[in-house]
């Protein structure tokens, strides 16, 4: 039976020790790729949103903005600075059969709780590969999304579980934490279907700054329901159904993890790759081109083809970015899928709006079958005017856990996201820190993030 005791009793067996040198390894490129990430979303008018209320009414505490002067109390910080890391759709992605969740939307929370406690490298590591593990199990045994819920139902339990083992609560307050935690902050799914607006990317900030506010009102003596799980209207019978996990102290599905190579929806990174690699192999012109179709598994039309809502009408960067047909006709006119795809003026190309309703988004139940066996598959073919017919098709891509980012690539990643913000001197000792976080304190990262 799956209880808060459990998760808590999982947290507290987590150690610096218990984690191989692997595992530390991907957990670093992890923070690496997040922060990276967060420097590119400085100054994105959500973001800025986000900034200007949790400083509305002054300003102060332990935790710094990231990127910012101000310094505030660790659950706003833990909202802004997971703003940063989710904004750009950009981040890591936990692969499993009936649910996508960002488990890097973890890490602010730790990062947050690490300076309250003045943690050290190998403790915020700690925190991180509770909060991954954990999210893990729970994105595979316990899927929200068809019951209505949004996946960073899930990221308040873990966020909250990670935040507090940096924190160092005890086992009754850690069990508290997660109570309040999962009781009081469930997000429904309405959040990513029909008309998508910027809330999309603000909806896990939310849930870390919850996370954290749970955190600290226990350690504070606060009580929660510990039957959160089993408890009559509990988790299981209202939110998930019965599930069980099997948490390792080890921490390995951070192995399961994703990264992304494009600034894509997780579902579309096998398509966004195979289009560009067509449009290169072939050089494809796209006023030559009459139809564009994807075969693609249940997950990928569900969210970003159509299932759930219209992805044809594209006008913002909220819906560009969960929109297959956009994704996949800005990837082939450009030849490249970044940030700059989603600036407002591009969005509105005339090219890439006539090309996007020439898409087609259909479910191939044998690639469904493959996506639950562990592959993102993708089969696309453009047709030309003429008759003429290209086609591709992809089993992952570059950042799938089948061909992991090496840290050489994430860190080129981390390079190219903060270049208009860092010199070449900042980048790098951002990069060192990170690659050797058990040498240095949480206080040591942060104050590299200006």
């Amino acid at each position: 039976m799956t209880t808060t005791a459990e998760l808590a009793e999982f947290a507290g067996d987590v150690s610096y020790d218990s984690l191989s040198s692997d595992v530390r390894e991907e957990l670093k490129k992890r923070v690496l790729d997040s922060l990276g990430i967060g420097v590119g979303a400085m100054g994105a008018e959500p973001v800025d949103a986000v900034g200007a209320t949790v400083t509305e009414f002054g300003h102060g505490g332990p935790c710094r903005l990231w990127g910012r002067e101000e310094t505030v109390p660790p659950a706003q910080a833990a909202m802004y600075n997971t703003a940063l890391t989710r904004y750009l759709d950009f981040m890591d992605s936990f692969l499993a059969p009936g649910e996508t969740p960002h488990p890097s939307d973890n890490i602010a929370s730790v990062v947050a709780c690490g300076e309250v406690a003045e943690a050290s490298g190998e403790e915020l590591l700690e925190g991180i590969a509770v909060a991954y593990e954990i999210q893990g199990e729970l994105a595979w045994n316990a899927p929200v999304r068809d019951r209505g819920f949004d996946h960073v139902t899930h990221t308040v339990i873990s966020a909250a579980a990670g935040a507090g083992t940096v924190l160092d609560l005890s086992s009754d307050q850690l069990r508290n934490a997660i109570g309040i935690a999962g009781t009081a902050h469930n997000a429904l799914r309405v959040t990513r279907t029909g008309g998508i607006n910027e809330w999309k990317g603000i909806a896990s900030a939310n849930a870390a700054r919850n996370a954290v506010y749970s955190v600290l009102l226990a350690r504070n003596g606060m009580e929660g329901p510990v039957d959160l799980f089993e408890g009559q209207k509990g988790w299981k019978e209202v939110v998930s159904g019965a599930f069980e996990v099997d948490l390792d102290p080890g921490c390995e599905h951070v192995f399961d993890t994703m990264t992304k190579r494009y600034v894509a929806e997780t579902y579309a990174q096998s398509a966004v790759e195979g289009i560009i690699e067509l449009t290169e192999r072939e050089n494809l012109d796209h006023e030559d081109v009459a139809a564009i179709r994807l075969d693609t598994f249940a997950g990928a039309k569900l969210i970003i083809g159509g299932g759930e809502g219209s992805r044809y009408e594209v006008e913002t960067k909220a819906q560009a970015d969960h929109s297959l047909p956009y994704m996949l006709a800005a990837a082939l006119v450009d030849r490249e899928m970044t940030n700059t795809a989603y600036e407002s003026q591009q969005i509105r190309r005339e090219a890439v709006q006539s090309l996007l309703r020439k898409v087609t988004v259909e479910e191939d139940p044998e690639l469904t079958a493959r996506f639950e066996d562990g592959e993102m598959p993708a089969h696309v073919e453009v047709e030309l005017t003429d008759g003429t017919v290209h086609r591709v098709e992809k089993d992952a891509f570059g950042g799938h856990p089948t061909e992991p980012m090496s840290w050489a690539q994430v860190e080129g990643k981390f390079r190219t996201m903060t270049g208009a913000r860092y010199d070449e001197a900042r980048q790098t000792d951002v990069v060192e820190t990170v690659r050797n976080l058990e040498d240095y304190d949480v206080a040591d990262l942060v104050a590299l993030l200006e």
